[in-house]
């Protein structure tokens, strides 16, 4: 079913009060043309001297890459793909309206779990001040006012961070580590927008998950904001499970990634600060009322 934007106004409204958790994934980073997760595995089996085929066939991405850290450490990859993933010369950050409008739409906290800084580029670039966050050391850094770009799965100024391999995601899936706890408290009276994400990605769905459990053991559940997420695809299965994790599906009604994401960003944008720019048609999987007698 088709729904006009006032259905998004509990968001919207969330904006205009700075109420909102932006988490930012990896499609937003691969509509810059950044290499995809096959490219990263590629480059394992090259520095390894693996057949590309015949390396994929031993297991998936974490498990390759705890392969290669324990034969090459994670320096020379980390190193490989802060070069490659921050190529001035083939991005130009202006050219992204959705990196823009991620500026323009003015969230207190933006959570990303991609490794590259197009996001602080883009802050930079607009001369909007923030606080780059990817480990402890860093929140006393923050600052009132001050948007916090919380680096969730690591950042490529620090090793340590990155949560890339096998060892490094079961480590994050205990969701005790201390951006784990800041999460925790950041959510609480906030609502979380999720662009960029695929729920084929276990990441995401574990995330999610956590963050509803986290919820369910609050004293006031009725309470929680909603939260919502931007999906490319309409999928039944999915949009009742994310319904029953209290998380709203929007669907875009363009098929191109980057296209539908620009145009969901700036339809928000136009409706939370009025501003004059064409406001597309949003599909939104709308929670069924309960019969209370």
């Amino acid at each position: 079913m088709v729904y006009s934007t006032h259905n998004l106004q509990e968001l919207i409204e969330a904006i205009r009060k700075r109420n909102v958790i932006l988490f930012v994934g990896g499609g937003v980073s691969m509509n810059l043309g950044l290499p995809s997760w096959d490219k990263l595995i590629d480059r394992l089996a090259k520095d390894l001297g693996f057949d590309n085929e015949v390396f994929r066939s031993y297991g998936d991405h974490l498990i390759l890459a705890e392969y290669y850290k324990m034969n090459k450490g994670i320096g020379p990859l980390r190193s490989w793909m802060d070069r490659k993933w921050h190529n001035t010369d083939k991005v130009n950050i202006r050219e992204s309206r959705i990196h823009q409008l991620i500026v323009e739409l003015d969230f207190s906290l933006i959570y990303t779990t991609n490794y590259d800084r197009w996001i602080e580029f883009a802050f930079d670039e607009y001369e909007k001040p923030y606080v780059k966050i990817a480990d402890v050391t860093d929140i006393k850094r923050s600052r009132e006012g001050v948007t916090q770009i919380v680096k969730f799965h690591g950042d490529f100024d620090n090793d340590s961070s990155i949560v890339l391999t096998e060892s490094s995601y079961f480590d994050r899936l205990d969701f005790e580590t201390p951006l784990d706890i800041k999460l925790r408290a950041d959510v609480l009276g906030k609502s979380i927008l999720f662009i960029g994400y695929s729920l084929s990605d276990i990441n995401i769905r574990y995330l999610l998950y956590k963050l509803n459990k986290m919820w369910q053991s609050a004293k006031n559940n009725e309470a929680k904001p909603k939260s919502f997420i931007l999906l490319m695809q309409p999928n039944p299965v999915q949009e009742l499970v994310l319904e029953k994790r209290g998380i709203v599906t929007i669907i875009s009604q363009n098929e191109d990634f980057g296209k539908g994401l620009e145009e969901f960003l700036e339809t928000l944008y136009k409706e939370t600060y009025q501003q004059d720019v064409p406001a597309p048609i949003i599909s939104m999987k709308k929670k069924k009322k309960k019969n209370k007698n």
